[in-house]
């Protein structure tokens, strides 16, 4: 057998099961010799730090990537479908050819079906058969329901209003994501990989979504970073450990997952601490046992000869024993726990460019084609909290890119900051080869080594990340560098668009505390339930482009 292989099993049995496969790229082993398994009719969450290889684990069970070594067993008879997190879709496409490649296998059985089907009158007993078995499979995976499914998904998922003659490439980056998903779940395979579903979901599609998933009799296998979603849809989850570079995994969901690390960590730390007590304690022992033989000699009440040969010999062993036992836990130590990653650094105050008793920025009668129409004039003063709210395609987007600077629009007038810090919901489309030290300390004066410890401080990476191109960098990573740029760079208003995206779930309680303590002024968009619960100050809600709620200004 070959050092890695994806084994074949048995076309009428259900499998999923990953025995000692290590994955690299380049000399950094992402994941080291990981086994696991998953049961039919589980639903499995996968999470982890950013850049910890969560992606990477089910590109390999989908088989978009091989290992470098070991095996991995997926067999389902219902098919396996897979949502990736970066989508491949070709803008000039419509909307119909991404619903026909999704459910590509079952055209393809229908087609076959329509074949037979002409050739019945004269068909031998074998192609009957053979028939006949095609029917069974095809009613199985519900080819019958498979167009009617794609409406159901897409109207669930907020794309109700998109046809099928629509190009790809006219759809927003949330349009096309939900497209991805929606494509994947009405292929209705048995087995579904997905990487982070509930990205670029609202509040009512996030609910279809986890309806659909509770009700679906095959298997689930999600990397997510919902904290909601975990809670109600995960039976068990698998932890890829960055440090560990392996997969652990926990029964009894979300809240059986935190009770098991937080008596794990409870253990570590004991054990670390036990080795400390020992290695001092031993230390102690040593030096006193070493002074009492260095003294002998001295003490006229040691005696003389054989017994004072006898006590030298004792003392001795005594300090041989002790040495040898600070040599052998200092070969055999307990590491401490590691820390996890966080976002220790504050948002930088403003600049002091706009005086506290003027308007921040304003917006007057801004319109960009249909996608979004302020009728009036909306305000944001210094220090003031917004959160943007309203249904997919309703312009939320587009109002936080003109605010930014980063959109003009068709008509109105736009005064903002010249400090403003962006981010954007989505990543670049074509990352820099930069190495994440350069693109961070990219525009600043000096040399990039200058910005290191700077970088490090922010607890959002380690030194060894620092000299990774930014395109190799996982999504999250690349989420964290425009946040490591965003809080290291003074503003006078920040403008965040969806910033838990590809954020891990600790990190986004230290993302929400930073900005608690900020004291300019934020608009943010967000899907995330917890973010928008905890979110202070006023809501703008936006209705196909306009705004509902309470108007926000001066005149």
């Amino acid at each position: 057998m070959p050092e890695h292989a994806r084994t074949p099993a048995s076309a009428a049995v259900a499998q999923l099961s990953v025995k000692d496969v290590t994955k690299s790229y380049g000399t950094r082993t992402v994941l080291d010799r990981v086994s696991f398994t998953i049961r039919p009719g589980e639903k499995a969450a996968v999470i982890g730090e950013n850049g910890s290889g969560k992606s990477t684990l089910l590109r390999l069970l989908a088989a978009a990537e091989a290992p470098d070594a070991g095996e991995i067993t997926v067999s389902f008879p219902g098919g396996t479908g897979h949502l990736a997190q970066t989508l491949d879709l070709d803008p000039d496409r419509t909307v119909r050819d991404a619903v026909d490649l999704a459910l590509a296998e079952l055209r393809a059985m229908e087609r076959r079906l329509r074949t037979a089907e002409a050739r019945l009158g004269g068909a031998t007993q074998d192609e009957l058969t053979a028939y006949g078995e095609l029917l069974t499979a095809y009613e199985e995976r519900g080819g019958y329901e498979a167009d009617h499914r794609v409406d159901t998904a897409m109207h669930g998922l907020g794309l109700a209003g998109i046809t099928r003659d629509r190009t790809v490439g006219s759809l927003s980056g949330g349009e096309r994501s939900r497209l991805a998903l929606a494509c994947v779940l009405a292929a209705s395979p048995e087995l579904l990989l997905l990487d982070e579903p509930t990205n670029h979901l609202d509040a009512s599609a996030v609910r279809w979504l986890e309806e659909f998933l509770r009700a679906h009799r095959g298997t689930v296998v999600a990397v997510t970073h919902d904290r909601g979603f975990l809670e109600r849809i995960a039976g068990t989850i698998l932890e890829v450990d960055r440090d560990a570079r392996t997969v652990h995994r926990y029964g009894d969901g979300w809240l059986g997952y935190r009770a098991a690390k937080a008596a794990a960590r409870r253990r570590a730390e004991q054990a670390y601490a036990d080795w400390l007590q020992a290695v001092t304690r031993t230390e102690e022992l040593v030096g006193a046992a070493g002074q009492r033989l260095a003294t002998t000699g001295k003490d006229p009440r040691q005696g003389f000869g054989k017994h004072r040969r006898s006590h030298e010999a004792k003392l001795g062993g005594q300090v041989r024993a002790a040495r040898e036992r600070l040599a052998d836990l200092r070969r055999n130590p307990v590491a401490a726990p590691p820390e996890p990653l966080r976002f220790t650094a504050s948002v930088p105050p403003p600049g002091g460019g706009v005086p506290a008793d003027r308007p921040l920025a304003e917006l007057d009668g801004v319109a960009v084609g249909e996608r979004l129409r302020l009728e009036g004039l909306l305000v944001i003063e210094p220090g003031q909290r917004l959160l943007v709210t309203g249904e997919n395609g309703a312009g939320k987007t587009t109002l936080l890119r003109v605010l930014a600077g980063d959109l003009e629009p068709d008509a109105g007038e736009v005064h903002r900051p010249a400090r403003i810090g962006y981010l954007a919901q989505e990543l670049p489309a074509r990352s820099t080869r930069l190495p994440l030290l350069a693109a961070f300390a990219a525009g600043r004066p000096g040399l990039p080594e200058e910005y290191a410890e700077q970088l490090l401080a922010l607890g959002l990476f380690r030194e060894h990340d620092l000299h990774v191109p930014v395109a190799a960098l996982s999504a999250g990573q690349q989420r964290r560098l425009q946040i490591a740029s965003l809080v290291t760079r003074p503003a006078d208003l920040l403008v965040l668009d969806e910033p838990t995206n590809h954020v891990a779930l600790d990190l986004v309680e230290d993302l929400e505390a930073a900005l608690a303590a900020y004291p300019g002024a934020v608009v943010a968009v967000s899907h995330d339930r917890g973010f928008r619960e905890r979110f202070p100050g006023e809501r703008l809600e936006l209705r196909g482009g306009r705004r509902y709620g309470p108007r926000i200004g001066r005149r």
